[in-house]
């Protein structure tokens, strides 16, 4: 992982379910945010672009707010 900076605000986001039988956007939103097996967690920046990709996959993953 790269180093985080320290002013911004970053979301720890955990793929909880499979892909297997989801809509190809739902599958393009979650290669979009860096996962794609059921357990993989990423660091993602803490804005809109980011939350609109979490809201279309809301069902797959698990969000937890990080200070970085």
């Amino acid at each position: 992982m790269t180093k985080l900076k320290a002013k911004e605000k970053y979301l720890c986001v955990t793929q909880i379910a499979s892909s297997t039988r989801c809509e190809r956007g739902q599958v393009l939103s979650l290669k979009g945010l860096g996962l794609g097996k059921i357990g993989k967690k990423v660091m993602r920046e803490d804005n809109n672009c980011i939350r609109g990709l979490i809201r279309k996959v809301s069902h797959l993953v698990k969000v937890e707010d990080s200070n970085g």
